[in-house]
Parts: C-alpha cells; sequence; structure tokens
C-alpha cells in the first residue's frame, strides 16, 4: 500500500531526522573521542539513562493498558495518549543524556570474556539495531496519531510498541547487566 501524497513529505523528513540522528550518534561513538578530563564528570548518566529507559518502559506498557481496556471509550483514549506522551518524553530525555554520556565518557566495555559478556552482548547488539528502527517507526506513529489517521496509526503501532518496549527494556538490562559487571558481582 502506498502513502497518500499528502503524507509522503512528512514520512521523508521523518525518515530524513531518523537518519541523521542515527549517522550523529554512529560519529559520536565511532569516531569522536571523548576527552579524557570529562570522564569523572556527570557520572550518574548511566544511571540515569537506564531510569529513563525504565520509565519509558512503564509508561508504555500503561498507556497499552489504557488502549486495551473496553471502559470509558474516550477517556480511555486520553490516557493512552497522555501515557504515550510520557513514554516519548522519558524516551527523549533519555536520548539527550545518553549523547552526553557518550560525548563525555565515551565507549563503556563490558569486562572479562565470559558467557554472561556474550549474553550481554548479543542483548546490547539486538538493542542497539533495534533502536534505530524505533526511532522513524515512534516517529511516524505520532505522526499518524496527532494527525488523526487512527486506522493507519493502529497498523504502524502494533510493529512500534513492541519494538519500543523492548529497546526501553533492554536499555535497562544492558546497564545493570554492565554494572555488575564492573561492580565484580
Amino acid at each position: 500500500m502506498t502513502a497518500p501524497s499528502s503524507t509522503r513529505p512528512a514520512i521523508a523528513a521523518i525518515l530524513l531526522i531518523s537518519a541523521a540522528a542515527t549517522a550523529f550518534l554512529f560519529w559520536l561513538i565511532y569516531v569522536h573521542p571523548a576527552p579524557d578530563a570529562a570522564s569523572a564528570r556527570l557520572a550518574f548518566l548511566p544511571a540515569l539513562n537506564a531510569l529513563l529507559n525504565g520509565l519509558s518502559a512503564t509508561a508504555l506498557l500503561i498507556g497499552y493498558t489504557f488502549i486495551r481496556s473496553r471502559r470509558g471509550q474516550p477517556h480511555r483514549i486520553k490516557s493512552h495518549r497522555a501515557a504515550m506522551l510520557t513514554a516519548f518524553l522519558f524516551s527523549s530525555l533519555f536520548l539527550v543524556s545518553y549523547i552526553a554520556n557518550y560525548a563525555l565518557h565515551g565507549e563503556s566495555h563490558y569486562p572479562g570474556h565470559s558467557l554472561v559478556r556474550t549474553v550481554y552482548l548479543v542483548i546490547l547488539t539486538s538493542h542497539v539495531l533495534l533502536s534505530v528502527i524505533a526511532l522513524p517507526l515512534v516517529l511516524v506513529t505520532f505522526f499518524f496519531s496527532l494527525s488523526g489517521r487512527i486506522p493507519t496509526h493502529r497498523k504502524v503501532a502494533r510493529w512500534t510498541f513492541p519494538i519500543w518496549l523492548y529497546v526501553s527494556v533492554t536499555g535497562v538490562v544492558v546497564y545493570a547487566m554492565l554494572a555488575a559487571a564492573k561492580a565484580g558481582i
């Protein structure tokens, strides 16, 4: 099914913004070196990132619960929208915090070479790859909702929700696994 011509510019803009954000993050991670002097500053950022991911996942689940409930039709839609906007806010704050953390501290490496490290790397890889997909999906889903194209919103949200939720939850898991390994747990 092709997008109506009225949605093509918006979808193109969303894809362009998503590609630019992804390219910037790849540049930040793989090209831009972190300053050595900044390693002690804002050391709380990884924990904040995990908290924001966890709050986003919670808001996503609340929003899902609201939209699936059958009571109070207008109320459930307003509550769903509020929860999803909250999830978007937490994810946006996460992205800002994540960029600041990478700019200041660079990449974190999992210590050791155990089976747990392999599990960590599998989860991290799936988290990163799906986060690249999640960004444009989230923006497109919001576009369809906010522009009143609810049937299309529902179709896209069926894919967006599980991917966004997975990325949010695995963000917390990755942080917890890395923190535990660094603490020697």
